[in-house]
């Protein structure tokens, strides 16, 4: 008998360090499992973490950190607690793939005149997993407002560019009369779902077409939440699509308009995470995924939050009791707000097993305040 083929190493973000970004004071090393669930009550920052990948993600996709800055506030608001008192941001990543470890680091310093940022003291290295000594840090010289690990050819600042640009964040609230779900959308925009799923309707039709047991799937686990949901009406007219729907008492078709928040949400979360993994980015955050879904749909999306993490990093932000007990100790983040500073930090088994051999839900644990939950 043939041996068994390892599973792949999943490329992901193994740990971090930020010090001064926003209310990331000084989190130092943080340990981020394939499955993060970041937990905290409103306030406590749980948010900022997903921020700064944002910030990394538009920093290394095309140059566009300054826009980044722009449209969140300007520069001084990127600093904890201003400029003048948190003069640099300082941050360094470890990046995991299969055959080692990628690292780098930089800082960010305000630029008064127009109210930007700079970039400097950037460097990468790669250490193989087989030699227990790190390697030694290539530093990089340029200063300016837009990273210069773009502009490197070295095999290493290539992989973290690859793998940090990356980084997609998925946000279904919006769902109001002007939302980009209730448009027309191109049915040639269909490899990927957007961020704000604008182009499902595009997404779904391509999937009938090509993968058609996938989008079955999708179309019986919505009836499992949605019993009067019986499939989509997805007809394509001058190349573009709309979304719509079809319920099991009637022939009456419905569009996105007639649609509750929560349907639309969960249309577009099932669609998401049943794409194949060469149609998702490695490391994907959901800000608090769960609004708006009944808890037999949030616990259907836990249980393929769980499977996709064996393919792609995920990362949750959640305050939802529900949502955390559908997870283990492992895979949780506590976010605590300290004069305005965010703590974060991994729950030890060793520490917080005896609670739960009591018979204790992860959520009873946050709450009782044994690790700082809601007051």
């Amino acid at each position: 008998m043939a041996a068994a083929t390892p599973p792949t190493r999943t490329n992901r973000i193994r740990s971090v360090t930020i010090e001064g970004f926003r209310s990331l004071k000084n989190i130092r090393n943080l340990e981020l499992p394939p499955l993060t669930v970041l937990i905290g009550a409103n306030g406590a920052g749980k948010s900022t973490l997903i921020r700064f990948f944002e910030l990394l993600s538009w920093m290394l996709k095309a140059k566009n950190l300054q826009e980044f800055v722009l449209r969140h506030g300007g520069g001084d608001d990127q600093f904890f607690m201003g400029a003048r008192k948190t003069p640099r941001i300082h941050a360094e990543l470890c990046l995991d793939t299969e055959k080692g470890q990628n690292d780098y680091r930089f800082d960010l310093a305000h630029i008064s005149a127009g109210d930007s940022v700079m970039v400097m003291n950037e460097a990468y290295r790669y250490s193989a997993h087989d030699i227990p000594t790190k390697a030694k840090w290539t530093e990089i010289d340029a200063v300016g407002k837009e990273s210069s690990l773009l502009d490197q050819t070295h095999k290493t600042a290539k992989t973290i560019v690859n793998l940090l640009r990356q980084c997609s964040t998925y946000h279904f609230h919006d769902t109001s009369i002007n939302a980009a779900i209730h448009n027309r959308w191109d049915v040639t925009d269909s490899f990927r779902l957007r961020s704000d799923g604008g182009n499902l309707a595009a997404v779904l039709l391509d999937l009938r077409k090509t993968d058609g047991k996938r989008y079955e799937l999708i179309v019986k686990q919505i009836n499992r939440v949605l019993p009067t949901f019986k499939d989509f009406v997805l007809e394509e007219e001058a190349g573009k699509v709309l979304l719509r729907w079809v319920g099991r008492q009637s022939d009456k078709v419905f569009g996105s308009h007639l649609t509750s928040d929560g349907s639309l949400r969960l249309f577009c979360l099932l669609t998401l995470l049943n794409l194949p993994p060469d149609r998702l980015p490695d490391v994907m955050f959901f800000d608090e995924p769960e609004l708006g879904l009944h808890p037999h749909a949030i616990t259907l999306v836990a249980e393929m939050f769980k499977r996709l993490s064996k393919k792609r990093q995920i990362f949750i932000a959640t305050q939802s009791p529900y949502l955390v007990d559908c997870f283990e100790l492992e895979n949780i983040i506590v976010a605590n707000a300290n004069n305005g500073e965010t703590l974060l930090r991994n729950l030890p088994r060793e520490q917080y097993q005896e609670w739960l051999d009591d018979e204790y839900q992860l959520s009873d644990i946050w709450l009782k305040q044994a690790v700082g939950g809601m007051e």
